[in-house]
């Protein structure tokens, strides 16, 4: 339908145009680049909302880099919203590529539920799981959206579908310094003229940096560009006549981090690094949350702008300022540095034996010896138990947060041991006193190999565990819920994770939870 005698949907391409920019001499575009036409920025439809929400992705961005880097308003940002790091999935599962990263900030879910696993897009799955400019225009179309890009491949592709209006450059084959300069002239000039309620801009010269400098001064300079377009962004937002009675969240993300030298794709821990920034209405000033990750952009864009997401979306994520109500997270105080782990740096304080309140690890039937780290149930982060062997798949660990419970008998039996790997993780007691049933609810990472067993039993009023389910094949972080019936007379129960092995692979359980119907 017009409005305004323009299209809802309008796009303005790359290839008519190339922008100027102005930029450091380290990150600037050559001279013949920069001597270009200028852009009007796209016309949008007038804005419904007074909460609105500004996506700003960064591509590329390993977030240990920023402290060094000339980033005053990614800083203020960082001290004033909530700041969350984590890590990306890895290969089989996906490549730590852009069209992986950004589907993934997208779409709210991993990359085994929308497809993308490399930047070719093979196997996407953008109709059950469309991007969150594409899901906002089914849900509130009323709402005035708009998406800047010079990596085209996610307009090509339809990541950034459902946007009112577009600007969509070419920065692989004109460069990126320039188109980046662009998309902050148009985005400002949106921001500060028109009404937008959600946008999405995309910046890509940290990334082409990095590929050609690696992590080091030129990269610190493109961050320092980035970082000044962010601030004019949040300038031009300030300035508006409406923005006393308006709303704004501002996010701030990635798609992938880098190795040191430059390149991405693989499995290192810099090629996985990812964050989340946010500042908005109800988001905590100064927080560094444990328990984000990447999927939690998208749902948090629904939750600033009062969207209740619908459970057939099947999201991954959840509002960056949703805390984990997991026990578990309860350690992250409490985690130590390694002890016997060779591979894992001094100061990554990640792991601890002892259980929360109220649970216990049983290690009766545990063998001697092997590596103190995960000698019976362990609970450890991504950051340190991910590092303990690179390309065994325990980057796939994407539906774990914060801290989880983890039996690796791989890890364990890099030392010498004698005897079998046999350790149970035993919940506190649960009331079910009067109920029919009684559902158990958690997260599960599990890889069979041998003669191992990964067994959930249930001991009602303390007595003999009985076995309520038995793993015996691959099953790659999903959620798990299993019910049981309740016993005439129990008033109470409590749930057992028994894993035995032999120089096997592991089980890993978080996000326990227990309610009775």
């Amino acid at each position: 339908m017009p409005i305004d005698g323009i299209s809802r949907r309008s796009v303005l391409a790359a290839g008519a145009v190339t922008a100027a920019v102005t930029a450091t001499a380290a990150v600037a575009a050559p001279a013949a680049q920069a001597a270009q036409k200028a852009l009007a920025a796209p016309a949008l439809p007038d804005g419904v909302s007074q909460d609105k929400v500004l996506v700003v992705g960064m591509d590329g961005l390993r977030h240990d880099r920023i402290d060094a880097a000339n980033a005053p308003h990614l800083k203020s940002l960082m001290a004033n919203g909530t700041y969350g790091l984590s890590l990306l999935y890895g290969q089989p599962m996906a490549a730590t590529s852009s069209g992986p990263g950004w589907s993934t900030v997208a779409t709210g879910v991993w990359p085994d539920k929308h497809g993308v696993k490399d930047n070719s897009f093979a196997g996407k799955d953008y109709t059950a799981y469309p991007g969150f400019l594409a899901r906002l225009a089914q849900v509130r179309p009323e709402l005035s959206t708009y998406a800047a890009v010079d990596w085209k491949p996610l307009d090509d592709q339809g990541t950034i579908a459902g946007a009112d209006a577009k600007l969509v450059l070419h920065g692989d084959r004109d460069g990126y310094p320039g188109h980046d300069a662009t998309i902050a002239n148009e985005t400002e000039s949106v921001l500060r003229a028109q009404n937008p309620d959600v946008l999405f801009v995309y910046l890509g010269n940290t990334d082409a940096v990095a590929h050609s400098s690696g992590t080091g001064q030129r990269y610190l300079d493109a961050i320092a560009v980035q970082d000044g377009y962010l601030g004019r962004f949040l300038a031009a937002i300030k300035a508006r006549p409406s923005y006393a009675a308006e709303r704004w969240t501002i996010i701030v993300t990635t798609d992938h981090g880098h190795a040191n030298a430059g390149g991405h794709g693989g499995n290192s821990i810099e090629e996985r690094r990812t964050f989340v920034l946010a500042q908005g209405p109800g988001i905590a000033a100064g927080a560094r949350p444990a328990d984000t990750r990447l999927v939690d952009v998208a749902a948090t864009v629904y939750r600033q702008l009062g969207i209740v997401p619908d459970p057939a979306w099947r999201l991954d994520g959840k509002p960056v300022q949703e805390r984990s109500t997991d026990p578990f997270d309860t350690l992250q105080s409490s985690l130590s540095a390694r002890v016997d782990e060779t591979g894992i740096p001094a100061g990554v304080l990640g792991f601890t034996r002892t259980p929360p309140s109220g649970w216990s690890v049983i290690n009766s039937a545990m063998g001697t010896g092997g590596v103190t780290e995960w000698r019976g149930w362990s609970f450890a982060t991504d950051e340190f138990w991910s590092r303990t062997q690179r390309d065994q798949s325990r980057e796939l660990n994407v539906r774990s947060r914060g801290v989880f419970a983890v039996a690796d008998s791989d890890e364990w039996s890099d030392k010498a041991f004698s005897g079998a790997y046999d350790t149970t993780l035993v919940t506190p007691a649960y009331s079910v006193g009067g109920k029919a049933t009684v559902k158990l609810d958690f997260t599960t990472f599990y890889r069979q190999e041998g003669s191992q067993s990964a067994q959930v039993l249930a001991s009602f009023n303390g007595g003999a565990p009985a076995l309520v389910k038995s793993y015996t094949s691959d099953v790659i972080s999903q959620p798990q819920s299993l019910t049981v019936n309740v016993p005439a007379g129990a008033s109470s129960v409590s749930f057992r994770f028994r894993y035995t092995g032999s120089n096997d692979w592991y089980w890993v359980i978080d996000g326990v939870k227990v309610s009775a119907s």
